[in-house]
């Protein structure tokens, strides 16, 4: 692969996590309406306390998910600044790591995605596993699951 596939390729992994995060501010924004309408419907019955609670309820869940939405924009803002466009020579934030069992990309911690039939790992770069990557080179290796795994390639 060339120094502008690497390059591509690593800009496409950054607008899949892009399109994830934002998928993810989507649906909290949801249910972020959905909760305050849910506390908003409560209707006054003779019952007061099933009242109350019932609203209280629904601002749990709308204060949980402005939570959520808060660390995805958080996340969105982080994966923005992450820069793809250089090959990096060590494993850093913006590299892509592929190793023999598995395939890393410090950006975001977005978990396992599935990308042109590989399974790649998008790790924040606060994760322990970007911290152990952190400086590593090519044939250099690193702890994943108590293993030794070498670095094949890096960009």
């Amino acid at each position: 692969m060339t120094d502008p596939e690497k390059i591509l390729f690593k800009n496409r992994l950054k607008q899949v996590g892009l399109s994830i995060i934002q998928e993810r501010i989507n649906a909290a924004k949801k249910a972020i309406d959905e909760a305050q309408e849910a506390a908003n419907q409560e209707e006054k019955s003779s019952a007061g306390d099933k009242y109350e609670t019932g609203r209280a309820m629904g601002h749990l869940q709308k204060d949980m998910h402005s939570r959520q939405m808060a660390e995805h924009l958080k996340e969105l803002g982080a994966l923005h600044s992450v820069t793809v466009d250089i090959p990096y020579t060590t494993a850093t934030t913006g590299a892509f790591v592929r190793c023999a069992g598995a395939s890393f990309f410090i950006s975001a911690g977005l978990g396992k995605q599935v990308i042109d039939g590989q399974q790649i790992f998008f790790l924040s770069p606060k994760a322990p596993l970007a911290r152990n990557l952190e400086h590593k080179k090519v044939n250099e290796y690193f702890l994943f699951n108590g293993k030794p795994i070498i670095i094949e390639e890096l960009y």
